[in-house]
């Protein structure tokens, strides 16, 4: 096998650090009684996840011959979805199972967390890092980064079930939205985007998902794609114009759910004395009118976009629109640089918003045709059914493969997505009735 340079175990180690600190950092303010409670089926408890996340490091030492000494809790049901390791609890049911008990599940983090510093301890004296061994560590700090986001999809789920509006998940630190550009008066309009062919996927030299390989041609038609997400401004002039009520605009699965589940608007919202409100991270307020739409489903998105004439953007299409280099070359990296602070440029998880912000908030974020907050704030719903691409060849006996059915491409990350996660060739999936994710769109048509 390959060797790699010994300074980059430094860099995963420091990763390691950062990932570990940052869940952490999360899941600090939870008390224990809200840290063994599940609120819906699609997510998971707190101690669920921070078990998990440590349950895959675990299999990463056990992969490279290292015993697990000193664990004494039963981790047969930390297993997610992988059936080629023990037991698996059914997603239903992780509520109803509060084991690990949260106490000795910090106490299973910090065991497995200092017997991985010593392997990459080991690993750094010996030089012995390969290419594949470097790529499993780093798929392990990248899941853990996953499960941030699921985590705080849950616990926006969890507590905004309470009728009191203060009693709400309270991280360490929140940056108000309150204070970022707020401009009533922006121009919403469109970009125009060649066509042609266009490099799909990932062409970088750092880390990636196998489901973003192979880079491969894709012929686009000229079209116009917002330069903003949709608003809850704009959204509202759906519901205000029936879109909820008028079967012409819905797809027939998203028609039933509209009419079983009662939707008359994005997840969290609701109706007091006339006005919409949302209880969100910060507590119950007003709908925020410049705000990107969050919260909805693919079925949504979808009607919405037929009801202004226009439909969602295929994810090739968002992905060149996404771009920021005059030759399309620097697409898979950050637009902003490593020098530029995230939250200058995007609202991901270390710019502690905690909520989309505005639109208009991120100029320097602007890409190549002048498209804004494409990345971060909310993941955006493409037409693209996830397929895998041609030529795919996995990694793994079981990973992002075997997802590929029933489901939408999402792109560009969320106010919850950690930065080092994100890149404009990261494909998330989800089935299309789901709501829990931050997930709003934009919206694209054809240029004839």
């Amino acid at each position: 096998m390959t060797q790699v340079i010994t300074r980059d175990i430094r860099k995963l180690r420091s990763e390691f650090h950062k990932v570990r600190n940052t869940t952490s950092f999360i899941f600090e303010p939870i008390s224990v009684e809200d840290a063994v409670m599940q609120s819906d089926p699609f997510g998971s408890t707190p101690n669920w996840h921070i078990a998990h996340v440590t349950w895959f490091f675990q299999k990463i030492l056990e992969k490279y011959e290292h015993d697990i000494e000193g664990n004494s809790i039963n981790t047969d049901y930390l297993n997610s979805y992988y059936q080629r390791y023990s037991k698996i609890l059914p997603k239903t049911d992780r509520g109803k199972f509060p084991r690990p008990k949260v106490s000795e599940t910090l106490k299973y983090r910090s065991l497995i967390e200092e017997m991985f510093l010593k392997f990459l301890d080991n690993i750094e004296k010996n030089n012995s890092l390969t290419r594949n061994l470097a790529y499993d560590i780093e798929l392990a700090n990248q899941h853990e980064m996953q499960h941030q986001e699921l985590l705080v999809y849950d616990l926006q789920h969890y507590f905004q079930r309470f009728d009191d509006p203060h009693d709400n998940y309270e991280p360490k630190i929140t940056k108000s939205t309150n204070s970022m550009t707020d401009n009533p008066h922006i121009d919403q309009g469109m970009v125009k985007v060649t066509g042609g062919l266009y490099e799909l996927g990932f062409s970088g030299d750092g880390f990636c998902y196998d489901n973003e390989i192979p880079e491969h041609k894709a012929y686009l038609n000229p079209y116009e794609i917002d330069k903003y997400p949709i608003t809850n401004k704009e959204f509202i002039n759906f519901i205000h114009a029936g879109g909820y009520q008028d079967y012409k605009f819905w797809l027939s699965d998203g028609w039933d759910l509209v009419r079983e589940n009662e939707w008359k608007a994005p997840l969290y919202w609701q109706k007091i004395d006339g006005e919409w409100y949302k209880k969100d991270f910060r507590g119950l307020n007003k709908v925020f009118p410049n705000e990107p739409v969050t919260n909805v489903s693919y079925y949504e998105a979808d009607a919405y976009s037929k009801w202004t004439g226009k439909r969602l953007p295929t994810e090739a299409e968002w992905e060149k629109a996404a771009s920021w280099d005059d030759d399309l070359k620097r697409k898979t990296t950050y637009p902003w640089g490593d020098d530029l602070p995230s939250d200058l440029a995007a609202n991901l998880l270390e710019s502690l918003r905690w909520a989309p912000s505005p639109i208009g908030s991120y100029p320097q974020g602007k890409s190549h045709y002048g498209c804004h907050q494409m990345i971060g704030d909310i993941w955006e719903w493409t037409s693209s059914e996830y397929v895998l691409y041609p030529g795919f060849r996995s990694k793994f006996l079981e990973y992002t493969d075997k997802w590929a059915i029933n489901q939408k491409v999402l792109r560009g990350g969320s106010f919850a997505t950690p930065r080092t996660q994100i890149r404009n060739s990261y494909r998330n999936y989800f089935k299309p009735h789901e709501r829990i994710p931050f997930s709003g769109f934009r919206c694209a048509r054809d240029l004839l």
